[in-house]
């Protein structure tokens, strides 16, 4: 119940907020027509269906991204109403810049105030809902009781995640040890041990019963789900006595087979999927829109030195597979052959070479590698799917020969022109905190995340800060 009860909540705001999200478009055209500095008529609503449509749908992707459902039980209003503000100013700079794209002809500020008005009813919405259950489970209305099954440690936390539930009916009548003879004792009413487990849902009403067995006592948990079942009681069973390591874990199940996942890539597929799409449209445009600058830095490369324009390198992309990356020729073509002599040199830890003053590197190529426009051809690596626009940098098969084991996750996720490193100094950062960037970016992944990278890329490479 207290699963179903989460689905169903979460589908009425997701139809809920979808709906608000259409009754924005026609309260914006009455409020723009009624303004006294609308200096254009906007187009009439029927016009303007097709434009609400692309809305609905980067508002899908955006709220997945910015997890704006499913942890709404666990969140206060105002960390919820943080969550949908920045979802929709994505979404609303999408939009502006599909606009510009398009050359629509739309009055900016009618695109202004409609999600202006959209967002003051997700909001009056929220803040309505927060208050009805205040109001009505606290008052005993449509609660849901629950009782946990395990030892001390094990059972308190779980009962202090479900504790922050309350306000939404869930309510925890008590504890039941797995034996007499449990030395760890929860805090809280004990209702009594799992052996009389048949006699304790005879005195008491429970719409659940919730399992935290360590491992070594899971064997428990099969007799007393068959009395539960028997009784028509829902069973939870937590798998955080399975969990290994600090992968987050959950079921998949392949043609009937089920089977637990211990994964800490993103998993979210409909953010995964709007990363995509954002990776494609960005390269794509820049691509068309960067040609001029691709080709006034190739005459200056010809000119400076003689060679390729561009240099191609193989590095480690996706899970270790290898790929071509295409760079602007920054250096000599004898660079690589001269690298051997100059080791003693590096001036960063790790298996990275870097030094400030390189003398393998060109007049040009100082100046593109500072102002990072020699990664510029890598909009192809993306174009191509073998990168992304924001990632963790794509390193060299020689560099990954020396990962300590627990570096080498940084390649469970697509490589990228831009990450967390590049904005926080670059090579005025130490490899291991590097690494320690670039997982902790995976980590926490999210696609506001991925802008907000994007946009502190600016600054720091117009100040070419941390660039050699």
């Amino acid at each position: 119940m207290l699963k179903q009860n989460a689905r169903l909540i979460d589908l009425g705001f997701r139809i809920f907020d979808l709906l608000l999200l259409v009754l924005a478009l026609p309260a914006a055209h009455l409020a723009y027509s009624l303004a006294p500095m609308a200096r254009t008529e906007a187009p009439s609503v029927d016009a303007l269906w097709g434009a609400m449509i692309a809305v609905l749908i980067l508002w899908i992707a955006a709220s997945g991204s910015g997890h704006v459902y499913g942890t709404y039980r666990t969140q206060g209003p105002v960390r919820e109403l943080g969550r949908i503000a920045r979802a929709l100013t994505l979404v609303g700079l999408t939009a502006l810049g599909g606009l510009y794209f398009v050359n629509s002809h739309l009055p900016r500020i009618f695109l202004a105030s409609y999600f202006v008005i959209a967002f003051g009813l997700l909001l009056t919405s929220r803040i309505t809902v927060r208050m009805i259950a205040h109001t009505l489970h606290p008052s005993g209305y449509n609660t849901q009781r629950f009782a946990i099954v395990g030892p001390g440690a094990a059972a308190d936390e779980v009962a202090q995640t479900i504790a922050s539930q309350r306000r939404w009916g869930y309510e925890l009548a008590g504890f039941i040890l797995p034996d007499a003879r449990e030395e760890s004792v929860p805090k809280g009413k004990v209702l009594g041990v799992l052996g009389d487990l048949e006699r304790i849902l005879d005195d008491h009403v429970f719409d659940e019963i919730v399992f935290a067995m360590p491992r070594d006592k899971m064997a428990l948990i099969e007799p007393a789900m068959k009395i539960c079942e028997e009784q028509g009681v829902t069973v939870l069973v937590s798998l955080e006595p399975l969990q290994l390591g600090t992968s987050p874990v959950s079921l998949f199940e392949l043609s009937g087979l089920s089977m637990l996942v211990f994964n800490r890539k993103p998993a979210d597929v409909l953010s995964i999927a709007a990363k995509y799409l954002f990776d494609l449209t960005v390269s794509g445009l820049g691509l068309i829109l960067l040609t001029p600058v691709f080709l006034a830095v190739a005459a200056a490369i010809k000119l400076d030195s003689p060679g390729p324009v561009f240099f191609r390198q193989t590095r480690v992309g996706l899970s270790g597979r290898h790929f071509p990356i295409l760079k602007f020729r920054s250096m000599f073509t004898d660079a690589e052959a001269r690298l051997q002599a100059l080791q003693a040199q590096n001036e960063m830890t790790g298996p990275v070479f870097k030094m400030k003053n390189d003398p393998r590197i060109t007049r040009v190529g100082r100046f593109i590698r500072k102002m990072s426009i020699d990664e510029l051809p890598q909009l192809w690596n993306v174009f191509c799917g073998q990168m992304s626009i924001v990632g963790p940098r794509p390193p060299l098969p020689t560099e990954v020969r020396q990962y300590k084991r627990w570096q080498r996750r940084r390649l469970s996720v697509r490589p990228g022109i831009t990450c967390t490193w590049q904005v926080s100094g670059r090579n005025g950062i130490s490899f291991e905190r590097w690494m320690e960037l670039d997982l902790e970016y995976i980590d926490n992944w999210s696609l506001s995340r991925d802008m907000r990278i994007c946009l502190q890329t600016i600054p720091a490479v117009l100040t070419a800060r941390g660039a050699h």
